[in-house]
């Protein structure tokens, strides 16, 4: 089992710019949707449920065989316990403050957009909803960000995994202000803020935390980090992907999704 090598000083040295650096391309993988949906007038609903299911497989095996045994190695069961939960309480918390209207995991109305076409209403409803996926997406930086801080390869792959689930949230954000708009740019501007929360959280996060980091905070970082990323999968991502998919293509991507992040650890 991996450890967190070093002092803090030489993680913070070698790992905080890589930290960031993913955190930033998995917020502005919203952009990616985006530019998918100038190209494709309905979203594949297949393919969506296959990537939230890899996503959130990946997500998953992270937690509980990576970040979990590593926090409870370095602070105990009773830290990472508490920790893993305040994660749970911090996102649920999030979940609960944004409206299910414009919760960025509700893709209920981009069907109906695609179809019906332009609608000036339909311009607030993307900007909303370019909101709610900013806020919703702020710890999730702070996630890739503490996971990439403690194992440069355990972020690369948590950086993935967040960025296949922020390209739907780029379509949800960028269909309904093009149909609005009529403006391609305008739509691709708004999907790409949305993402910027990301690597935005993960700095407020170490502003914050830069004083007192410590190799015992960082562990509880990463059960706390476990804590969120289980929590989307479970609550987010897993749900949204059966309602839009055959069950059999849900559990091929989450079967998908851990047997890469397993065997990428194993060969890398």
């Amino acid at each position: 089992m991996r450890r967190c090598r070093g002092d803090p000083a030489v993680i913070q040295s070698e790992n905080i710019p890589i930290a960031f650096l993913l955190t930033l391309l998995a917020g502005l993988s919203t952009g990616i949707g985006s530019t998918i949906a100038w190209f494709i007038r309905k979203p594949r609903m297949d393919f969506l449920s296959f990537s939230l299911g890899f996503s959130s497989g990946v997500m998953i095996y992270i937690s509980f065989v990576e970040l979990i045994p590593l926090s409870i190695q370095d602070v105990g069961n009773v830290r990472a316990f508490f920790a893993f939960f305040a994660g749970i309480l911090l996102i649920g918390l999030i979940d609960v403050l944004i409206p299910e209207a414009e919760n960025p995991h509700h893709f209920e109305e981009i069907r109906k957009i695609a179809d019906e076409g332009e609608d000036p209403i339909l311009l607030r409803t993307g900007i909303f909803t370019a909101f709610a996926i900013g806020i919703h997406n702020f710890p999730e930086g702070l996630a890739a960000f503490g996971t990439a801080l403690s194992d440069v390869k355990l972020g690369i792959f948590t950086a993935v995994a967040i960025a296949m689930h922020n390209i739907p949230e780029g379509i949800s954000v960028s269909v309904p202000i093009y149909f609005a708009t009529g403006n391609r740019k305008k739509a691709f501007l708004w999907s790409l803020l949305s993402g910027l929360s990301e690597p935005v959280g993960a700095a407020v996060g170490f502003t914050i935390l830069l004083p007192f980091l410590s190799k015992t905070l960082l562990a509880s970082l990463l059960a706390l980090v476990s804590g969120i990323m289980v929590y989307i999968s479970l609550d987010e991502l897993l749900p949204m992907a059966h309602r839009y998919g055959p069950g059999h293509t849900v559990i091929l991507g989450v079967v998908l999704g851990m047997f890469f992040i397993g065997g990428g650890l194993l060969l890398f």
